[in-house]
């Protein structure tokens, strides 16, 4: 398989296979929203974009980077939404990087939006699908956040039926800008357990597949069979 990684400024033509990597903290809360009963995930291109598809669709919630605001019920943390109940709920998510990359390569074959809570579950349907060349977007810091950049390695690394030690890229992942910010309270917006649910390695069994419905670029679960498992099992910082 080969591989290479970019961020959302070097993507200059559409790949055929996308991993859109965002941990700190997009595509963490997205498949914590799943993990707490969300039928799909609306990205949005903007926060008028989100507003607008919220005053067309009142059932449905609105997500955002930073502070609470209004017409935004959820904020994009996955410590303050692990109590929400999002059963059978539509969200619409807009956040600085994460959606901005899964956007930027909507019209590749196939889109994953990913972190280390759904590695292995993206690992494994990469492995399924047998991509001869998978495109990793790293979306912080214009493609130098290193935990994004982590992850991304790890998920490549799984990706072709190796077996890298998780606790180096998880390490790198924990001593990054962005956990750094998170723990010292830089970022509004976010609650003092972030960091440790971004570095829950394999939290989640299912991968996030993107498609365009309805002209919206939507996320779904996708649970490969007998890919269920117990995440106790699996490593974390």
């Amino acid at each position: 398989m080969d591989t290479r990684f970019v961020g959302i400024p070097e993507l200059t033509e559409v790949p055929s296979v996308a991993v859109v990597i965002d941990v700190m903290r997009a595509f963490t809360v997205a498949a914590w929203a799943f993990g707490q009963g969300a039928e799909r995930i609306v990205l949005a291109e903007s926060l008028d974009d989100a507003r607008a598809l919220k005053a067309r669709h009142p059932d449905w919630l609105a997500l955002k980077d930073g502070p609470a605001a209004p017409g935004f019920e959820l904020v994009n943390s996955p410590g303050l939404l692990r109590t929400a109940d999002l059963r059978g709920r539509t969200v619409v998510q807009k956040t600085t990087a994460g959606t901005v990359g899964a956007l930027a390569v909507k019209d590749a074959s196939l889109v994953l939006c990913a972190s280390f809570v759904v590695a292995e579950a993206t690992a494994r349907l990469l492995r399924t699908r047998g991509a001869d060349g998978v495109t990793f977007v790293v979306t912080g810091e214009e493609g130098r956040a290193e935990e994004d950049l982590a992850c991304a390695q790890y998920i490549a690394g799984r990706a072709t039926g190796a077996a890298p030690d998780p606790a180096g890229f998880l390490r790198r992942a924990a001593l990054s800008h962005a956990a750094t910010e998170l723990t010292e309270g830089v970022r509004e917006g976010a609650h003092p357990d972030d960091v440790a649910l971004c570095l829950e390695l394999d939290r989640f069994p299912f991968a996030m597949v993107a498609t365009v419905e309805e002209s919206l670029l939507t996320i779904r679960q996708n649970i490969l069979p007998g890919s269920e498992f117990d995440s106790s099992e699996h490593a974390s910082v």
